[in-house]
């Protein structure tokens, strides 16, 4: 047989192998974690609220991410501005390209976050976001605290699960970004 039937013989059966696992990748399931039900904090409480600014809040954030994945590289990076920005990278056919990603910032009544994505730039491709954020589920090791909810466009961040010195506990209470208002609630138990 001729060698150059055989190179498109087998350049045809790399195509059609890379679109089948593409496919497999995109189907696999990208149900959403379920969130955790609203919790009250039982029993009376010692309450220190904490007026941050943006660049208060967003220096902590990166802070914790970084305790949370022990010395590797940052998996995602946090920006405050009218939004919440979260940078990071994706590898696709071995090209790397940024993601950045924006949100809305919603307080939960139990004063978790939720992170509503309203737009995405990722280089100058056009991928659905629902897609983006499974990518990002499976492949990047984040904080166990911050959930991806990719059918959802959303990230839920459990503040109740940061670890924070001793029994203390931490509440969104207001994540108002235009105004620079950001405050939280550290929870201290009554001994």
């Amino acid at each position: 047989m001729n060698r150059w039937k055989i190179a498109f013989f087998v350049l045809a059966g790399i195509i059609a192998a890379s679109l089948v696992s593409l496919i497999l990748f995109v189907s696999s399931s990208s149900e959403s974690e379920p969130l955790p039900k609203i919790q009250k904090v039982a029993g009376e409480n010692h309450v220190l609220s904490v007026n941050l600014t943006k660049e208060n809040f967003e220096g902590i954030a990166n802070t914790y991410i970084g305790k949370a994945v022990k010395g590797e590289p940052l998996p995602v990076t946090m920006k405050i501005e009218d939004d919440v920005i979260l940078a990071s990278e994706m590898t696709v056919f071995s090209l790397t390209l940024p993601v950045i990603m924006h949100f809305d910032p919603i307080v939960r009544e139990d004063g978790n976050l939720i992170l509503k994505l309203f737009s995405m730039e990722i280089g100058n491709l056009n991928i659905a976001p629902s897609f983006v954020l499974k990518i990002l589920r499976d492949s990047v090791k984040l904080p166990e605290w911050m959930i991806v909810r990719p059918s959802e466009e959303e990230l839920f961040i459990d503040l109740s699960k940061i670890p924070v010195s001793g029994d203390l506990q931490v509440k969104a209470k207001t994540f108002n970004l235009e105004k620079d208002e950001i405050i939280l609630d550290i929870i201290i138990p009554k001994e």
